[in-house]
């Protein structure tokens, strides 16, 4: 494995600029209104899409959307509801022991802080840092495979695991940039650099890309 110094400053910043230029003002594609419909929106999303989360939140909120209302709905209403989303079982007794911590801990706030949002069922180190990037504009850079992916190919970080992933570029990126690079890796690796076929020679990045000469399939 390579270190984290592999790639110079310089171009680490003009694939930074590029990014900005590419997507702009990036936003979330998950829908929400209130901190707490983002972190109940978050748990759904794991192995989920967007788009489906998106249309079972819609669902869902439309009858539910503080703790207080969704312990009222319960468990079983809830699973039903999110079924969808995948892993319902487990999402639905994860968000229903999350509603109960919120009210007992948190006067029915969503926390600020990575340690007391990691208190909440289904709330991982990732999911705490999108949180705390969306709702609390805090600094955090979570990594999820699109990110890992992207870094990797484009020889930002030699790395691998996301977690490994996070370290550098969280190590080599200035704080200031995280919030937007973020959004803006993950939208690259969904619409440019995919997993399979990505589209290289359609690629604004290619000529910084450690991976260009790479035959992708």
């Amino acid at each position: 494995m390579k270190s984290y110094d592999d790639m110079d400053r310089e171009s680490i910043l003009k694939i930074v600029k590029i990014f900005s230029r590419l997507y702009p003002h990036p936003t979330p594609t998950l829908k929400w209104t209130s901190p707490f419909e983002c972190l109940i929106a978050v748990i759904l999303s794991a192995q989920c899409t967007d788009k489906k989360v998106n249309l079972v939140t819609r669902k869902l909120f439309g009858k539910a959307n503080t703790p207080g209302k969704i312990l009222i709905l319960g468990q079983k209403k809830l699973a039903g509801i999110i079924k969808p989303c995948g892993l319902f079982n487990g999402k639905s007794r994860n968000i229903i022991a999350t509603c109960e911590i919120l009210i007992k801990n948190f006067n029915g706030k969503i926390p600020q802080t990575q340690p007391e949002l990691e208190t909440l069922p289904g709330v991982g180190p990732k999911t705490a840092q999108v949180i705390l990037a969306q709702i609390w504009n805090k600094p955090a850079f979570p990594v999820d495979t699109h990110i890992h992916r992207v870094a990797n190919r484009l020889g930002i970080c030699t790395t691998k695991t996301p977690e490994q992933t996070e370290k550098c570029l969280k190590s080599k990126i200035p704080s200031r940039y995280w919030h937007d690079l973020h959004l803006q890796m993950i939208f690259h690796g969904r619409e440019t650099c995919k997993a399979r076929r990505p589209s290289c020679h359609d690629c604004p990045l290619a000529n910084l890309c450690d991976s260009k000469n790479n035959n992708f399939q």
